[in-house]
């Protein structure tokens, strides 16, 4: 492959389904549907951990959590894992990040030569509450969730606006500075993250009163495993929820998923007209999807596929236009992919990453490996770990029942074959192969004894509950507003 210079966009909480090429009828995506259609269109893509910083985490090291520790919203990426970023660094390519990271501190050495306008975890610290697993508290600032939707402008909006700004403006101005190596973009839009309150021009797009409902959402619908139950108590978004609200809501998220594509389109526009468009190769996707009230669930943190799953697409030169894919692929594929286009060399190190250049897998390889994702973080009470093979999908959590799924002939994921004997040699298959991959139970155990030792280096469980919940991370320039 030639190397070329890479153009990597990230959005936060993007659910895989809200775009024109994934067969929405409604939700509006022109820029997103041209650059699928222009391209390769991964139709299987995974997070590695349904919440923002781990995520972004296993983005930057190519690693799983469990690999590369960084658990939770309260153990930001910080760069003593090194990654993709720091494999060009090394070999003289310019590697340059716009928008939100949510690592450390814009001191940590996470691999970019330039971070412009970068929005990290608050204080250095992040969300201290999510440590909290025994006892789960209830989150206050879940109540914000339904307040803060509808028509307007938010802090999250006019900061996708500056980073589209600033990311149209680098694009322009990197055409005139001459390079013998290819350079590497990574531009991240903060929505369509709540709050799920839409500009205007993209709110107006689509009719509350013809709003989605929530599909599952009744309560005879909803999940009955007890590791639910515990997470709806704990981040109770849907107890705030009326009707009203709740078109809001939809109509909000879907306007936030056309202006996420709005800024999209304002980059790869820059692109073009600085006539780079045959020298780049462009990424997207996404850190995680959100529930949006499918099931009575709101935000990410399950392995359900609204949640877990991600958009990817990925389109220049070398890429097939006008492809789908189906074999399976998550955010640790980025980091490969990233190298591979740029021509950097994987260091001794990179032996070990899991992840596959999607080049080669939209070319036609077949790694003989699952997607794999777990989840550590706020409102869990128990390790939780996620395997696909095929159709079917292992949800494994440490100490309570597993759940199986056959996404081909349900894939709304209602009927739990954990325990039907025509099912298990499936199930001990999966779990198998999930223990090739890790040791669940130790894992769990080395998360908690990581996150306890956080715990009493803040104050203690009683601290960290006065200190509150700030529900997201600010904008740059806001500060967070605590509930307790």
């Amino acid at each position: 492959m030639t190397p070329k210079n890479m153009l990597f966009i990230m959005s936060d909480q993007h659910n895989s389904r809200f775009m024109g090429c994934t067969g929405h009828k409604v939700v509006k995506t022109p820029n997103l549907d041209k650059l699928a259609a222009r391209g390769t269109l991964f139709e299987n893509a995974y997070t590695n951990c349904p919440i923002c910083v781990p995520a972004r985490a296993s983005f930057a090291t190519g690693r799983y959590v469990h690999d590369c520790g960084y658990w939770d919203n309260a153990t930001p990426y910080d760069g003593a894992v090194e990654g993709w970023g720091h494999r060009l660094i090394e070999q003289g390519h310019d590697v340059v990040s716009i928008g939100k990271l949510h690592y450390r501190d814009a001191d940590a050495p996470t691999g970019f030569t330039t971070q412009i306008n970068p929005l990290h975890v608050v204080d250095g610290h992040g969300d201290l509450i999510g440590l909290v697993r025994d006892e789960l508290p209830e989150r206050k600032g879940a109540a914000n969730f339904s307040r803060d939707v509808g028509r307007g402008e938010s802090t999250y909006t006019g900061y996708d606006r500056a980073i589209a700004k600033a990311a149209t403006q680098w694009v322009s101005e990197v055409a005139d500075r001459p390079s013998d190596k290819p350079w590497a973009l990574f531009v991240s839009f903060v929505c369509p993250h709540f709050p799920l309150i839409a500009p205007a021009e993209f709110y107006d797009l689509y009719s509350e009163a013809d709003a989605e409902w929530p599909p599952l959402y009744g309560a005879d619908q909803r999940p009955t495993h007890p590791y639910y139950e515990a997470m709806r108590n704990c981040i109770n978004y849907d107890k705030y929820f009326d009707e009203a609200s709740m078109r809001k809501a939809v109509v909000g998220y879907m306007g936030l998923c056309s202006f996420v594509d709005h800024n999209v389109g304002q980059v790869l526009g820059a692109l073009e007209a600085a006539g780079l468009s045959d020298e780049t190769r462009i990424v997207y996707t996404s850190d995680h999807g959100e529930a949006l009230g499918k099931r009575g669930l709101w935000g990410k943190s399950t392995m359900f596929e609204e949640s877990a799953a991600i958009p990817m697409i990925m389109a220049g030169p070398d890429v097939e236009a006008g492809k789908r894919v189906d074999t399976l692929v998550s955010l640790v594929d980025c980091a490969p992919t990233i190298m591979a286009c740029t021509g950097a060399a994987p260091g001794q190190a990179d032996a070990t990453l899991p992840g596959r250049s999607l080049y080669e897998i939209a070319k036609g390889a077949h790694p003989a490996r699952p997607v794999f994702s777990e989840y550590h973080a706020a409102a869990s009470m128990t390790g939780t770990f996620m395997l696909r093979d095929g159709n079917f999908k292992l949800v494994y959590f440490v100490g309570m029942d597993p759940e199986l799924f056959d996404l081909e002939h349900d894939p709304d994921e209602t009927k739990n074959l954990a325990s039907d004997p025509d099912h298990s040699d499936v199930l001990q298959r999966l779990i198998g192969r999930l223990r090739e991959i890790c040791d669940p139970e130790g894992v769990d155990a080395r998360a908690r004894s990581d996150q306890q030792a956080l715990i009493e280096k803040h104050g203690g469980r009683d601290q960290i509950l006065n200190r509150g919940d700030f529900g997201y991370s600010p904008a740059p320039g806001q500060k967070p507003e605590f509930a307790s």
